[in-house]
Order: C-alpha cells, then structure tokens, then sequence
C-alpha cells in the first residue's frame, strides 16, 4: 500500500476504533516505556484497543520477547503501527523477531534507504531484515510535518530523513530567547540526525519523542522559534547521551516529566543528565536504568567520567536497579495520559505511583 492510502487507512482506523459507547472505560492513552537495555521501545495502546510501537530494541529474543509480553499485557492481538525511528540496531533491530511473535499491520518510517557515515555505519544484514519484515505489512512512509491519528491521538512529524517540519505543532511558534547561547556540534551525518521525531497529543496532553536526532537538529526544531510548543512528557533524545539534549531544547519545551530510557551502560551522560534535572518547571525524572558509572567516552561526547550516584534520580523513580545488562526480572515505566492534560506515571518494579493533575488554562 501506498503512503496516500496507508494515510487514509489511519483516519479509518480512527472512525471505526475511535467511537466512544456506553459502559466504555475514560478514555485514556496508555504509554510503555519498555526495557531493552539502552535501546528503545514505546508502545503506545488508546482505550479503544489500537496500538502504536517506536522502535523494537535490539537484535534477538530478548528485546522483542520484552515487548511482546507488554503487549500481551495491555491486551494486544497486534501492533497496528510500528514505527521506525531510524534504522540502527538497538531500535529495528529487533523487529523481525518481533513480528513472528505478534503481526505488526503498518510500518512507518522515513523510507527504504539506511545513511550512515563513520563511526555509525550500521550492520547491512540487520536492516535487510528490517525491510524483509516490512515488505510483509502496509508501508507508511512519513515526512516533516504530516500528522497520523490512532483512536483519538495525533502523531505529529516533527523530523524524518533529516528535514525538520517548518510549522508549529500547535499554534503560533514563539521566539526563543536561549537560541542566542547555543554552541553547535559538528554536523552528523549518520541515521540519527534522520529520525523520525514526533510529539504525541492526546487531547491537551503531549509527548515528544525525537528517537536519536542529534544536537544541531533538535536546535533547529526550536530555533528562533519553539515549534514544539510546551511538552508534558519529555522522552529524553538518544538515551539520554550528551549528542543530544540540548539545554536551547530541553528547557525551552518546558516538560512537567522526563523519562530517560536508558540502560545501565548507556545514556544518562552527565550534561544531558544535569540539563534535565535543571529544566524549569521539570516535576520529576524517572530513570529506565540504575546508572552505572563508567569513564568518559569521545565517541559519545563525553568529557567526564558519567553515571553512579549522583547521576541517578531517588531510587523509587528507577525502574531497573540490576546492573548486568541482561537482567530478569524486566521492569518498565507506565503513563496513563488523560485528555484533560493529566497523567499518571508509575514504576512497575515497585508500585510507585505518582499523578500529575492537568494544568491550568493559564500554564
């Protein structure tokens, strides 16, 4: 299927699914932040029963066993929209196995071409697989600035293959006075800078998820204007690694929670994890992983020693505190979105359960 008809397929799904009956449960948007050790994976289910999952992990049973198993949780036959945030191996990677475990209807991504220079020169059999899996469902191939619509939710592209959308997600896009400080990094040529990012609303809730987009792009995203507008759920960029998560972005969106997926030995990196931390008006962060301290990484643009104690949030608010990489049990974090703006984050390892209650007009 075409993207035109596959765009169509999506608005259908949402007049068939979307209708409310009564003796339904509210309506909700139910988020799984889902453990794949540093990779990604974040299955999104509407109380109407659709499903979207970005990313699917890495490679082999495990990550794809993990989402499965959540899947099974929330309720899922199937996943109605994968999508592919770009094309590296801890978060398509596992997606093949995936797919024999539970069918996966649509994928979506930035198209069938993998770019990648250097140090991120991704496995060719990997993506092969990613395509081979592909082929078998509906292909919704995406640009900068199209919106999808599951039971209620809006998807809204904000980046995909590298160009960024040019109008504001909701409203007029203000000017952002931290532009004027930013400091570039040198330019990225590789997949991440070609997520796919998009900003999840649900009614007067919204969640931001730019996959791995890199530092120079996420500042265009808010330069000179915020065209992401104020975000309630922030899911920090790339794991949390200083190539991303810029302080001109972070703070200009203003999040009222951040969840950081990363693993034990990946992300969390000490100015990304300080940047968020700082964010005006940020009412919690809640950690995938125990971070575990480790030496400096130029690969990673890490200049000092990141992870251990001090850059880790209070241990209810971490949902994984083993630090093997491979570790049993799995643990996830869960928000529970409401249209009003309001939600719920808890922590599945411990019950920790907190609400945020929907802002006020004047916020």
């Amino acid at each position: 299927m075409g993207s035109k008809s596959a765009l169509v397929g999506f608005a259908l799904a949402v007049m068939l699914g979307g209708v409310a009956t009564l003796g339904q449960r509210p309506a909700t948007l139910d988020i799984y932040s889902i453990d794949v050790e540093g990779g990604g994976a974040t299955l999104y289910v509407s109380s109407a029963g659709e499903s979207l999952l970005i990313d699917a992990g890495n490679p082999g049973p495990r990550d794809s066993g993990r989402i499965a198993a959540i899947a099974r949780r929330a309720g899922l036959r199937q996943i109605d929209y994968f999508l592919a945030s770009h094309y590296h191996s801890d978060h398509v990677g596992g997606v093949s196995e995936l797919a024999a475990q539970i069918p996966i209807a649509h994928f979506v991504d930035h198209g069938p071409e993998m770019h990648d220079e250097g140090r991120f020169r991704g496995s060719d059999a990997m993506f092969g697989s990613y395509l081979a899996a592909r082929a078998k469902g509906q292909v919704v191939q995406v640009k900068a600035g199209d919106r999808l619509r599951i039971a209620g939710a809006d998807v809204n592209v904000v980046s995909s293959d590298g160009v960024l959308t040019s109008k504001p997600v909701a409203g007029t896009g203000p000017a952002n006075p931290l532009c004027r400080d930013f400091t570039p990094q040198e330019e990225d040529r590789s997949e991440n800078a070609r997520s796919v990012g998009v900003v999840v609303t649900f009614g007067r809730f919204s969640m931001l998820a730019l996959g791995d987009l890199t530092w120079n792009k996420e500042h265009d995203l808010v330069c000179p204007n915020n065209l992401l507008g104020h975000i309630d759920v922030y899911l920090t960029t790339h794991h949390g690694l200083n190539l991303s998560n810029p302080k001109v972005l972070v703070h200009a969106i203003t999040p009222r929670v951040a969840l950081m997926n990363n693993g034990p030995r990946k992300g969390a990196a000490q100015e990304a994890w300080k940047t968020v931390r700082s964010t005006p008006g940020l009412e919690e962060l809640w950690q995938l992983h125990y971070s575990v301290e480790r030496p400096p990484s130029a690969i990673l643009n890490e200049a000092l020693p990141t992870g251990g104690p001090s850059l880790n949030v209070a241990e209810p608010f971490i949902a994984n505190l083993a630090e093997t990489a491979d570790h049993e049990p799995v643990y996830f974090l869960k928000v529970t979105a409401s249209p009003d703006g309001g939600f719920v984050v808890e922590n599945s390892r411990n019950g920790q359960r907190k609400a945020y209650p929907a802002r006020t007009a004047s916020k």
